[in-house]
């Protein structure tokens, strides 16, 4: 029997962080993270993507000691360039442009790959005495006081709090009959890391063309992230094509500014999708991440909506075990699901809106949408607020994504 004090399944970005939130938090509770790839002797992420970090996940990093481990792999994003235009357009004029930092020496946001960046929580769990549990859950029944769980290496678990962190198709979500309200976009994002001989300066750039965004982020040295959405069939017919072909059609859409390209590994592609669950808690059940909600990335906000709740829970948990109150309890969920879904359901309307918007391809609404992003271009004030409103550090902002200890 493994009794803890608090489950997580999922040992991914967001199950990970948590732990260690949890574990700061918490001081002496019993914590665990399931997850069937712990079951290798020294495991190892296999995921090959980058993904930036906006200002306010950088300091929840910071508070819990995990970014001193990655900073040498961490690109600051120094400036962000957004165009729309048509593929064959023979120029692509910049409507809107952001630069600055949030902070003194601060920038708004840093490209990690993520294998870097999980490795080094994985390790770092290890370390703070989280256990690192190589099963799933297979199954749970809440209680008065604790769910029992049964993990699906036959070892029977208890948990005060029980928390999904497994994704976009949670099966504690499933277990637990929490419907979900989405749509698929019938898009698919293309992602690789590409090289290039001319240096980016931390520059990232987003075109918008008619198939959808195609996004430049900058990586150290002279290599970029792509992700390159299309119609998924669109998607698939690329991923097919010879290595060469696909590289002419890559410079097709990113340009020759930074010299010649190199595709540097194994081009992958992933569904695109809008999802929410009908309730972000269950009985003694917390839903985090892509458990709760998935998102399109045309803003770069789904890991950090993720890291939001992390950040969120953790805050309501701590201070709940404090006064010495149930961590698992209706009170404490409630207050999570209070705090997270408005801002959830927030983000998610506004990239769904901005992915159908400029996904209508005729003139006159190309116009009215470079019009909008021309007026805000020439707005500061404004410029600023969303900068830092997607660094995830203004209103009510959970102490973690302000660089305070909780």
């Amino acid at each position: 029997m493994t009794d803890t004090d608090a489950l997580i399944a999922g040992g991914g970005l967001a199950g990970l962080s948590l732990a260690l939130a949890l574990e700061r938090g918490l001081g002496g509770a019993r914590l665990a993270v399931a997850d069937p790839t712990f079951a290798a002797p020294a495991p190892r992420s296999a995921d090959m993507r980058a993904s930036a970090f906006a200002a306010g996940a950088r300091r929840l990093f910071e508070t819990l000691g995990v970014w001193e481990r990655v900073a040498d792999a961490a690109q600051p994003m120094l400036a962000m360039e957004i165009t729309d235009s048509k593929l064959g357009d023979a120029a692509r004029p910049v409507f809107l442009s952001f630069e600055g930092d949030v902070a003194p020496g601060e920038p708004f946001a840093h490209m990690v790959p993520n294998a870097v960046l999980q490795d080094a929580m994985t390790d770092l769990a290890r370390e703070r005495g989280i256990a690192l549990l190589p099963a799933g859950v297979a199954s749970f029944a809440a209680g008065p006081t604790v769910s029992r769980i049964d993990l699906t290496d036959g070892t029977p678990a208890t948990a005060r709090l029980l928390c999904a962190c497994d994704g976009g198709r949670s099966k504690l979500r499933a277990l637990a009959g929490i419907g979900v309200v989405g749509w698929s976009y019938h898009q698919s994002a293309i992602v690789m890391t590409v090289g290039h001989e001319r240096p980016h300066e931390g520059k990232a750039v987003e075109h918008f063309l008619p198939a959808g965004p195609f996004a430049i982020l900058p990586l150290t040295g002279n290599r970029s992230s792509i992700v390159w959405t299309e119609a998924t069939e669109t998607a698939k017919s690329l991923l097919k094509l010879p290595r060469v072909l696909l590289l002419d059609e890559l410079e097709r859409r990113f340009g020759l500014q930074l010299g010649a390209l190199e595709i540097l590994d194994e081009p992958q592609a992933f569904p695109l999708g809008f999802q929410m669950a009908r309730s972000f808690v269950g009985e003694r059940l917390a839903l985090v991440g892509d458990a709760a909600h998935t998102i399109h990335p045309i803003a770069g906000q789904g890991i950090n909506m993720g890291l939001r709740d992390v950040a969120a829970l953790a805050e309501v948990v701590t201070d709940t075990g404090r006064l010495g109150l149930d961590i698992g309890g209706p009170d404490m969920l409630a207050r999570y699901q209070r705090w997270r879904r408005f801002d959830t359901l927030t983000m998610g309307a506004a990239t769904d809106g901005l992915n159908r918007l400029f996904g209508v391809r005729n003139d006159a609404a190309r116009l009215v949408r470079d019009v909008g992003l021309g007026i805000v271009e020439r707005l500061p004030g404004l410029k600023s607020f969303f900068i830092r409103d997607a660094a995830g550090i203004v209103g009510a902002a959970p102490k973690l994504l302000r660089g305070e200890a909780l």
